[in-house]
């Protein structure tokens, strides 16, 4: 079912839903494609359509936050089971196609402050950030219902991904100036592209990629989140809610739970995936912040290769009435994991529906789009 961003909006804020959302936020692995298709998948299941997922179709808002103008990405090796590249930031980018969807960067072009200035300026402000015909077109599909969204950089993703999780986690505390001049820099760009766009159009959710924790947890605690990301999210946030943004999202996997505080209190209202086997318990999370903070995912995404009597068990806890009370896009806590049986796979939509009280799949419409906002 097509959500409109009102729905959606009104959803994500707790206000009462008409009706409850059950998505399928990023898809299947690559490797369970071909493993659907000899269990007879249709081409609709495959393509997730099939399913009828609900989704709210979603815009970009028209401005560049994070790098930009940079050299195009260049392929320097090519061969059957990798793909090796340099991109835009000029790092060496290796992709395992049997494997992967996303490359891994084999090097980083930041080390210190001096190498950090040589980049520095693909993340300043420069007017062509905002394509105006963009901004233009934002506000006519929101007026038909799209969702319009902002993305900016991670406080931890960015310097990551210029300098590597280890070297980055050594300079909270070694060069705490240089991280601190990055997130500057990337929070100014941001203002300012953010500003003009939203004396435009209303950007209704405002997006963070962030990726910062494991199973054991954050790569970093409160105290850095407090110190450097937070002045970073607020100064962006404040400008966009006090034009009507209402929704702040961020991506990470892995047990977020010793860093939430301090995201709550820098504008964060939204976290996904929530994944169960990262410590992610969403309705041990919901019962200790109630409406202070919305979830995505949730549902453990490894049950779907054991019993139906283990999805059951699953779900009847995960879509308990306290979750359908707003604020929860029911789904996944990630991928389609590889061996996920096609069978197991249509037990679990028809039993969330069934849950949820949403009609067979056979009457409702077909349709499906990533919700990875």
């Amino acid at each position: 079912m097509r959500f409109t961003r009102q729905q959606y909006i009104d959803l994500m804020t707790f206000q009462k839903p008409q009706k409850q959302m059950f998505s399928e936020l990023f898809g299947p692995m690559k490797q369970l494609e071909p493993e659907w298709r000899a269990q007879g998948a249709t081409p609709g299941e495959m393509d997730m359509t099939d399913f009828c997922w609900d989704y709210v179709p979603t815009v970009s808002c028209g401005g560049v936050c994070g790098a930009f103008g940079g050299p195009k990405e260049v392929i320097v090796e090519e061969n059957e089971e990798f793909t090796i590249s340099i991109d835009t930031l000029g790092r060496r980018m290796k992709l395992c196609k049997a494997a992967a969807t996303i490359p891994l960067p084999m090097d980083y072009p930041v080390t210190d402050m001096d190498s950090w200035l040589k980049i520095k300026p693909l993340f300043q402000y420069r007017p062509d950030r905002v394509d105006q015909q963009k901004v233009m077109h934002a506000k006519q599909l929101q007026a038909d219902g799209a969702l319009v969204t902002a993305n900016i950089p991670g406080g931890f993703d960015l310097p990551r991904e210029l300098m590597g999780e280890a070297n980055l986690c050594i300079a909270f505390y070694e060069d705490p100036e240089l991280i601190a001049d990055i997130l500057n820099t990337a929070g100014e760009t941001a203002y300012r592209v953010l500003d003009a766009v939203s004396d435009v159009v209303t950007i209704d959710l405002l997006h963070v990629h962030e990726d910062m924790a494991g199973k054991s947890g954050p790569l970093i605690g409160p105290v850095q989140v407090r110190e450097f990301i937070a002045p970073y999210y607020q100064k962006i946030w404040n400008l966009l809610s006090n034009k009507g943004t209402r929704l702040f999202s961020q991506d990470s996997d892995g047990d977020m739970s010793p860093v939430i505080d301090a995201f709550l209190d820098a504008g964060i209202n939204i976290m996904y995936p929530a994944e169960p086997c990262g410590g992610m318990d969403i309705v041990a999370l919901r019962q200790k912040y109630g409406t202070r903070l919305a979830f995505k995912g949730g549902i453990n995404k490894h049950v779907l290769r054991g019993t139906k009597e283990e999805i059951k068990k699953e779900l009847t806890y995960k879509m308990q009435p306290l979750m359908q009370q707003g604020g929860t896009v029911f789904g996944l806590d990630h991928r389609i994991p590889n061996g996920t049986p096609l069978e197991n796979y249509k037990y679990y939509v028809q039993l969330g529906r069934e849950l949820l009280g949403r009609e067979p799949i056979e009457k409702d419409e077909k349709g499906w789009a990533r919700m990875a906002f």
